[in-house]
C-alpha cells in the first residue's frame, strides 16, 4: 500500500462532501501539512473538475503555500488564475495594531459576507464542490481582539454554507495556546461542530529520528451499510522534503 494513503483511508476522503474537519496540534507538532495534502487533494481531483476552494489565511502569505504546494506537484497560481484557488490574504487586509477601519467585529462579518459572495457568484456546477479552509482559527481570534464568541459565530455562519450549497469546512488550530484554560469554549464547539477530528502530536515516548509525530484521526458517523459509525485511526508520519509518510507504531524499528 502507498504509505500516503493511510491518512486518505483514515479520513474517508471519498466522503468528505457537506463535513467539517478540524485539525488540531501544538507548538511541537504542526499539523500544517495535514492542511497542504487536504488542499493538494481538493484541487488535484480528475473525477472532480469542478472544485473549487476557498482558502482564508490568518498564518502565511499566498507564497508560502504556492512554495510547499509546489513542491507537492501542485500549481497553485494556476489553479487561482483558472478560479479554482480563491485566496483570502489575512495578513494584508487585519491590522493588529490598529482597527484598521474593520470595526468591532474585526472584520469578521465582512469576511464572511466576501466568502458568500464568492460562492454564490460560482457557476452551478462549482457550488457544491466547494471547500473553505482556515488557517488558523487561533489568529482569527487575534483579529477579533481576543473575542471568543465572535470566532464562533463566524464559524457556525460557515457552517451554515454545508446546508446551503454542499461545501466542505476545513479549520486549522493550536490546541496548546489554551493549555493553561483547561477545555475552553472555542475549542469544545469547533469539536461539536466537527465530523472528522484530526489531533497531530509528538510521541509519547519522545522525539525520534525516523519518526516525527503521531496523528490520531476520529472519522464520525461512517456509514457501515445498515448502520452508522465513529472510525478511530492512530498512525505515525514522517515530514520529508516532498511527501509524508505515514506507517503504524511498531512497524518500523
Amino acid at each position: 500500500m502507498e504509505t500516503r494513503s493511510l491518512l486518505d483511508e483514515a479520513l474517508g476522503l471519498q466522503h468528505l462532501t457537506g463535513r467539517v474537519l478540524l485539525l488540531e496540534d501544538c507548538v511541537e507538532t504542526s499539523a500544517a501539512f495535514v492542511l497542504h495534502h487536504l488542499l493538494k487533494r481538493s484541487l488535484s481531483q480528475p473525477l472532480h473538475s469542478s472544485n473549487v476552494v476557498v482558502f482564508v489565511a490568518f498564518a502565511q502569505p499566498f507564497s508560502h503555500y504556492d512554495r510547499i504546494l509546489r513542491k507537492l506537484g501542485c500549481n497553485l497560481v494556476a489553479h487561482r488564475n483558472d478560479n479554482k484557488f480563491i485566496f483570502f490574504d489575512m495578513l494584508r487586509d487585519f491590522c493588529p495594531d490598529g482597527d484598521n477601519g474593520k470595526g468591532s467585529d474585526g472584520g469578521l462579518v465582512s469576511l464572511y459576507g466576501k466568502i458568500l459572495k464568492t460562492i454564490s457568484a460560482l457557476p452551478q456546477e462549482n457550488k457544491n464542490c466547494v471547500t473553505v479552509m482556515i488557517d488558523d482559527v487561533s489568529l482569527m481570534e487575534v483579529a477579533a481582539k481576543g473575542s471568543t464568541n465572535l470566532v464562533l459565530d463566524f464559524l457556525h455562519y460557515c457552517h451554515t454554507l454545508i446546508s446551503e450549497f454542499g461545501c466542505s469546512l476545513v479549520m486549522l488550530n493550536h490546541e496548546d495556546i489554551y493549555s493553561g484554560m483547561g477545555r475552553p469554549t472555542l475549542i469544545l464547539q469547533m469539536e461539536y461542530l466537527a465530523d472528522i477530528l484530526i489531533k497531530v502530536e509528538p510521541l509519547a515516548t519522545g522525539l525520534a529520528s525516523d519518526v516525527h509525530g503521531q496523528l490520531t484521526v476520529v472519522n464520525r458517523s461512517i456509514d457501515d451499510g445498515e448502520r452508522s459509525r465513529n472510525k478511530l485511526c492512530n498512525f505515525h508520519f514522517k515530514v520529508k522534503e516532498n511527501n509524508v509518510e505515514y506507517f503504524y507504531p511498531g512497524s518500523r524499528t
